[in-house]
């Protein structure tokens, strides 16, 4: 009998860094927690990324996820608020990386469309499917939401995402 598999999604932000665990059992999936790792826009970038990634140790630490899902990076128009992002992101990898945990990025179309159904949906709507998909949970922000939501997309194609990178 196989046992559940602890994922650990991750919504990164500069100001509000996502996440959220939850165990997947076969197709039952098993809220565990979320939450938000913030930093204050005043202080400099670098104490900034030191934050996130203290932050997401204790994450790790606290719930020893086997899996983690990360949300891709759009590019917007703002090549600096990008840049910034990007170097969340980068955090958001590295932390369950050198815990040596298996990490898969996901788009953030796809991560609508696993939960909702589309591409293009509003957040409400996907705190609207989380209740559904996750009755137990109750984010107390949309990035922790989202950060469920990327854990749930990694639950629902995590053995497509095996056989990609087995493949390279």
């Amino acid at each position: 009998m196989a046992r559940a598999i602890r994922i650990l999604g991750i919504d990164p932000g500069l100001r509000r860094t996502g996440w959220g665990v939850i165990e997947a059992d076969g197709n039952r999936l098993i809220y565990v927690g979320c939450g938000s790792a913030c930093t204050d826009d005043a202080t400099a970038l670098a104490e900034r990324l030191v934050q996130l990634h203290d932050a997401l140790v204790r994450v790790v630490d606290e719930f020893r996820p086997d899996e983690a899902a990360v949300e891709a990076t759009f590019v917007n128009k703002d090549a600096a608020a990008t840049l910034k992002l990007g170097q969340a992101r980068g955090i958001a990898m590295v932390v369950p990386a050198k815990a040596g945990v298996i990490i898969a990025e996901y788009a953030p179309n796809l991560v609508k469309k696993t939960i909702v159904g589309v591409g293009h949906c509003h957040k409400s709507q996907i705190r609207m499917m989380l209740g559904v998909l996750l009755p137990k949970a109750d984010p107390g922000s949309h990035d922790a939401a989202d950060a469920l939501a990327v854990a749930i997309t990694h639950a629902h194609h995590r053995q497509s995402a095996a056989l990609r990178g087995a493949a390279r």
